[in-house]
């Protein structure tokens, strides 16, 4: 997966907007205001995921790859090394988890604004 293709991946969700909050250098995609997902620009050499606690931990024991939220609350955000091993529908994977877990914590009127016709996400 490459920088393009993972900017696409998560435009293409309902209500996601980016933003560099953190200088131009870091891309960040939010949901409802609240950040999901983050990435260098320049380098794209890593990703910042939300993971739900228990899960971080099997990921992080699983794959080398996985470690805890550089800069990012320990507990509940993983980095990603991108270019390894890991498949890309792995990744799509945990950023649907990613996604879905600060969309669950939207209220529904937040939801039912970010919802586009007939995408109503569960």
């Amino acid at each position: 997966m490459n920088i393009e293709e993972f900017r696409d991946y998560c435009l293409a969700k309902p209500g996601v907007t980016e933003e560099t909050p953190f200088g131009p250098e870091t891309l960040v995609f939010k949901v409802g205001g609240k950040i999901f997902a983050l990435t260098d620009i320049e380098s794209f050499e890593s990703i910042n995921l939300k993971c739900d606690p228990e899960m971080a931990i099997q990921l992080r024991e699983e794959y080398p790859e996985v470690k805890p939220g550089y800069h990012m609350d320990k507990k509940h955000w993983n980095t990603i090394t991108m270019g390894t091993t890991i498949p890309d529908k792995l990744i799509e994977q945990w950023i649907d988890q990613s996604f879905y877990l600060v969309y669950a914590k939207l209220t529904k009127a937040q939801k039912l604004a970010l919802a586009r016709p007939n995408e109503i996400p569960k």
